[in-house]
């Protein structure tokens, strides 16, 4: 079932009671809509989402309900806590968790995850396919997240992941510079190693060789490692959207970051755990507890 309810308020009451009369919804529902981020209100003239049941509501307030019986029966998949380092947290996201919710909800999302688990504000600072994996930074207060987002969004951050494509690609350092979007995107890929038959590429396909490559890139486009490596003949194993799905999660995993911290003051890398950092049929297997974060940090003034 799939409904949307846009009113606004004649007659003031709490918030369950309201949108269950206005949805035809029972009251049940409604809370576990508003509990997993699938309602909105305005509030001090900005829309935000309204998890209390009970909150009273006054007349004239615009509420909103996004119902979606399949998005709100979603599990999230589970996201590691790496570091906290007050002003923000370093996450691993597993494949199939989103880096943020939409409107229909935002229980399936690491920002969530991290709010709910850290009871902290969370900021996002950038984003990582759901079909990924890897590292991800949240920021907890909205300087921080302002001073982190610059990062990203210029070429000041080393970024490297690890992909297993389709095919043989031998290649000591390639560069891909075709534009996405019409901007600028520069990639740059090294194979590690040919795989063969180590990965299902298609359900009757057994034996397909693959290729784990390293990429490191220089602009941050969106899907512009898949597009980039799926226009060179060489789609990543399992994408589904530049490539063919497969019986596994999207090969691609966000393995490495350096950085100069502008809010430490301090050179940062930080590399997920060897345990975190798996692609193929080893991806399906739950990690074990008691690894934390490669990182390490230079007392250097930046």
């Amino acid at each position: 079932m799939r409904t949307t309810v846009d009113i606004t308020v004649e007659t003031p009451g709490l918030a369950v009671d309201i949108l269950s009369e206005a949805s035809g919804l029972p009251k049940q529902r409604i809370k576990d809509a508003m509990a997993k981020g699938a309602c909105w209100w305005t509030l001090k003239g900005k829309i935000v989402r309204l998890r209390k049941a009970k909150r009273d509501v006054k007349a004239g307030t615009r509420m909103q309900l996004y119902y979606d019986e399949a998005v709100l029966a979603r599990k999230a998949s589970e996201a590691e806590l790496l570091e906290d380092k007050s002003r923000y947290s370093v996450w691993f996201k597993p494949h199939g968790l989103l880096a943020q919710g939409s409107q229909w909800g935002d229980h399936c999302s690491l920002l969530r995850v991290a709010e709910v688990q850290l009871n902290r504000p969370c900021f996002l600072i950038h984003r990582l396919d759901a079909d990924a994996a890897g590292l991800m930074l949240i920021a907890h207060d909205s300087k921080a997240a302002a001073a982190l987002s610059q990062l990203f969004a210029g070429r000041t951050i080393i970024k490297q992941y690890l992909a297993d494509v389709t095919g043989v690609l031998d290649v000591k350092k390639q560069t891909i510079d075709g534009d996405i979007d019409g901007k600028a995107a520069i990639s740059h890929v090294s194979t590690l190693y040919i795989n063969a038959g180590s990965i299902n590429t298609k359900a009757e396909d057994t034996a397909a060789n693959t290729s784990r490559v390293n990429v490191r890139i220089e602009t941050g486009r969106k899907h512009q490692i898949r597009r980039h490596l799926a226009s060179i003949g060489h789609p990543i194993v399992a994408d589904r959207l530049y490539g063919t799905a497969a019986g596994v999660p999207l090969q691609l995993l966000a393995y490495y970051l350096q950085f100069n911290c502008p809010l430490a003051k301090s050179k940062m890398t930080l590399e997920l755990p060897e345990r975190l950092k798996q692609l193929g049929l080893e991806t399906l297997q739950k990690f074990p507890e008691g690894s934390s974060l490669r990182e390490s940090a230079d007392a250097k003034r930046s």
